[in-house]
């Protein structure tokens, strides 16, 4: 993926923009196939035992396919990620071109990025962060034994995506600003999302990947600023 020079000295990915004859159209759909690998990736760890518990739900229910129900779960769920790509998309789209066409902007870059990581990092130590954790781990297949029924799947997938994008927006703040398919930052972003759902320590967990992200986005900041 080829980069652009910026005026301040920093490279933009290409990811956001049409490079080599490619329309709009062509980058957008290059995105969201990069962004659905990734998002598979990193989430089924800590997806797979969510999923478990819906088809274990779905069979003491005494759905005739179990199975299908929990594959309903998770394309719901992944349908919601999705939609986030999309509009990480866009929105990034929106700031490339505005960085390209105005460089005052695009000198702020590394300082918005830097801005971004701490930002990220601080809201890991929220109630509002702990809250979605506590959902996240604690989502709950009791509608399927009530009503076990493939729209309660997907809905029940959907609210699980909701809960599981709003709980990860600190973590992928710091993957996109760092470089949306940087393998080694991915697999650091990976680990410390299903770490601070699977293992007991959740609050502890997440509180030290904020520290860490915290830190960054000031060392960010200080090398934007020098």
């Amino acid at each position: 993926m080829g980069a652009v020079p910026m005026a301040g000295g920093w490279l933009l990915s290409g990811i956001w923009l049409p490079l080599c004859g490619q329309s709009w159209l062509e980058t957008a759909a290059c995105f969201m196939g990069m962004w659905l690998v990734m998002m598979a990736a990193m989430m089924l760890p800590s997806l797979t035992p969510v999923l478990w518990r819906y088809r274990g739900a779905a069979f003491t229910a005494e759905a005739s396919r179990p199975g299908s129900f929990a594959a309903m779960v998770g394309a719901s769920y992944f349908a919601v990620w999705t939609g986030l790509g999309l509009l990480v998309f866009l929105t990034g789209a929106v700031l490339a071109q505005a960085a390209i066409l105005w460089p005052t902007l695009g000198r702020l870059g590394p300082i918005g990025g830097g801005l971004l990581v701490l930002i990220a990092g601080l809201s890991q130590f929220s109630r509002w962060k702990a809250h979605l954790l506590a959902s996240c781990r604690s989502a709950s297949p009791q509608a399927l034994l009530e009503w076990p029924r493939p729209l309660e799947a997907l809905r029940a997938g959907a609210l699980l995506g909701l809960r599981c994008c709003a709980s990860c927006v600190g973590p992928m703040a710091v993957l996109i600003a760092g470089g949306v398919m940087d393998l080694p930052l991915m697999i650091g972003v990976t680990i410390a999302v299903t770490a601070e759902r699977l293992l007991p320590a959740k609050a502890q967990i997440a509180e030290a990947t904020g520290m860490a992200m915290a830190a960054t986005g000031i060392l960010l900041l200080a090398q934007a600023l020098q």
